[in-house]
């Protein structure tokens, strides 16, 4: 989940690592640090503070570090509370040896305890701080054999120790004795490398990069590089030098304003009308001689004709579309899906299938459970000799320059921009439009629903902009004023069924992230079968009711949790049986297949208005960070 970034070159290297320190925050809130060996004294200046980032700014605002070669790092706290001494950059005994890590070592404690047995002195309580230690332990061994203090010399030392390291990492290590290089190194965790006019920057994600170069070569896993001022040396897990040309990166740094809105999340629910409309645009293209609108993606969707089944991995929120995409799959599609945590998949992959398609569901392009769930699946089919269980995949995500973006041809980006609040809403609804779109694309395929139901759908999905505005435009004002209802309440339940049981579930994962109050999902049928003993007049229950299929069940369970004295919301429209609701978050009339995109938004409202009103950090809540990349 932390961020780094690393630096070397003629440039001064704290400016380099200060910016790209900034694009990476939303990896973690809980400090922040650099390091850099001073140009003069060859000696590591290391700054460290608890906290958001601009604690670390004010540290070093009035500080002179002069040194072109540095390491910086944000920090979602793993291991050892978020302190200053757990800050990383983390530095051996010596003082020589400074490192940054995203990621885990698993077998650190019995690192430590053999190093500790050696003499050494640990300073904080991070799986991070074996790393520094050993490696000056191996250096002190090769300096026994006379060895040259350059890179290659530390190259080699921190070959010798990650050999030794279990678990998933990115590191970035300094050394007095090379002071103008950098050793990087990568397993299960992403790490990126700018090549730009006069450094080489190196860095968890591409947004630290963006604005220095558009060139970079990301490391592949197990790899190890060298980097100085003269060039790059890349090695694989055999020590094998690697060759291979830099690409362009796509993307182009996009200005981040928060505008008028109070919060960033306020805004990116604002901006979902701009992302259906900018997904209209894209992926629905009128056939020039029929005029009859269509799904285009930039792959050849040939091989969805082969297709029997879906598998779709995911976490969080994106799972929560995955829902809602199964839910279109099976139900419009006519294709048997099913949705898997993707830290589940991997420990627990279901029977391997022929004629099967998996989709990695992913944001940020970089969540490391999706990541491993993939290459679970490339691997064990590619091993299969028939061309029947051969890996078909898609990926859906933010980021088409990312790990999940290099594992396959066939993205589907969901061009929803820059999210910077780390709840998810803009990302969420961009995602569920990505499903649509391949409901609609597979019912044409297939044949599984007649031109006129795929031409209504698309047609309905044609209304979302102007829909959806006028929805925020509805509901921005009432949510706020209902959201000083709930300043004490200390659950809620949410409840859906159908296509919009993942809705509720998800209505209650936003109202938790941002309020800290305990909420949960269940489809409305369940209620009866335990959490029916949970309510009372504190405890609000919320419910989507949209008329379709199980309208009247919806209601007649609304019933059964109003005769236990809750406090009863509904998001339904305004029609006949939604009287019983105390409070009513109307939305119009529309198909139930569509629902889920309108249902969402009054509860993404009222989740920020009450997180608001309660005076918590919104954008940035406690314990979370907006890219999961650690198990």
């Amino acid at each position: 989940m932390c961020g780094i970034v690393a630096v070397t070159g003629y440039k001064r290297a704290m400016p380099l690592l200060i910016n790209g320190l900034k694009k990476l925050e939303y990896r973690g809130y809980d400090s922040a640090g650099i390091a850099v060996i001073n140009s003069e004294t060859k000696k590591i200046i290391c700054n460290k503070a608890e906290g958001k980032l601009k604690n670390l700014i004010n540290n070093v605002s009035n500080i002179d570090i002069k040194g072109t070669v540095g390491i910086g790092h944000t920090r979602w706290a793993t291991h050892g509370k978020p302190e200053v001494k757990n800050a990383h950059p983390h530095i051996d005994n010596s003082g020589k040896v400074a490192v940054v890590q995203n990621g885990i070592i698993e077998n650190y404690q019995e690192l430590k305890i053999k190093l500790e047995k050696e003499g050494i002195i640990f300073n904080s309580d991070t799986d991070t701080e074996v790393i520094p230690h050993l490696i000056q332990k191996e250096l002190h061994a090769l300096s026994q054999l006379e060895l040259e203090s350059n890179g290659s010399t530390l190259l080699v030392a921190v070959r010798n120790v990650i050999s030794d390291l279990e678990g998933s990492y990115a590191l970035a290590i300094l050394w007095t004795g090379a002071p103008d290089s950098l050793v990087v190194a990568r397993r299960q965790a992403p790490l990126i490398i700018g090549i730009g006019e006069g450094e080489f920057i190196c860095a968890s994600d591409t947004p630290a990069i963006a604005n220095l170069t558009k060139i970079i070569l990301p490391l592949e896993d197990e790899e190890i590089a060298l980097l100085n001022p003269l060039g790059i040396e890349i090695y694989n897990s055999n020590n094998e030098r690697q060759f291979r040309n830099p690409i362009s990166l796509q993307t182009s740094e996009q200005v981040i304003d928060k505008m008028s809105f109070r919060h960033y999340m306020l805004k990116e629910i604002y901006d979902q009308p701009e992302t259906a409309k900018n997904w209209l645009d894209k992926f629905l293209i009128k056939d020039s001689d029929t005029g009859q609108l269509n799904i285009n993606y930039n792959f050849d969707t040939k091989f969805f004709e082969s297709i029997e089944r879906i598998e779709i991995v995911a976490c969080g929120t994106s799972k929560h579309a995955a829902m809602v995409g199964s839910f279109l799959l099976e139900q419009f599609a006519g294709i048997p899906t099913n949705v898997f945590y993707a830290s589940e998949f991997r420990y627990s992959p279901p029977p391997l299938l022929p004629n099967t398609l998996t989709i990695g569901v992913t944001q940020s392009g970089e969540t490391a459970d999706t990541i491993a769930a993939i290459n679970m699946e490339i691997q064990r089919r590619s091993s299969m000799s028939d061309e029947k269980y051969k890996p078909n995949l898609i990926a859906i995500t933010n980021r088409v320059e990312s790990s999940i973006g290099r594992k396959t041809s066939n993205i589907i980006d969901i061009c929803a921009g820059i999210e910077i609040g780390v709840a998810a809403t803009k990302t969420f609804f961009a995602q569920l439009l990505s499903f649509y779109g391949l409901a609609i694309k597979f019912a044409q395929v297939k044949g599984s629903q007649s031109e006129k139901n795929i031409n209504q759908l698309i047609s309905e999905l044609t209304n979302l902009p102007l829909l959806v505005e006028q929805l925020l435009e509805k509901h921005n004002h009432s949510a706020e004023k209902l959201a000083h209802d709930f300043f004490n309440v200390k659950d809620v339940i949410f409840l859906g069924r159908g296509i919009n049981y993942p809705i509720a579930l998800e209505g209650a994962l936003k109202l938790k992230e941002i309020s800290y109050i305990h909420a949960a999902g269940y489809p409305a049928g369940e209620m009866k079968h335990g959490p029916i003993a949970l309510l009372d007049k504190k405890v609000p229950v919320i419910s989507i009711a949209i008329p379709g299929e199980v309208f009247d069940k919806v209601i007649s369970n609304a019933q059964e949790a109003k005769a236990r004295d809750a406090f009863l919301i509904g998001v339904a429209p305004e029609c006949n049986g939604t009287e019983i609701f105390d409070h009513l978050m109307p939305i119009p009339s529309i198909n139930e297949w569509i629902s889920p995109l309108l249902a969402i938004v009054p509860l993404q409202l009222l989740s920020y208005h009450i997180a608001a009103h309660r005076g918590l950090d919104v954008d940035q809540p406690r314990n979370l960070a907006k890219s999961v990349t650690v198990e």
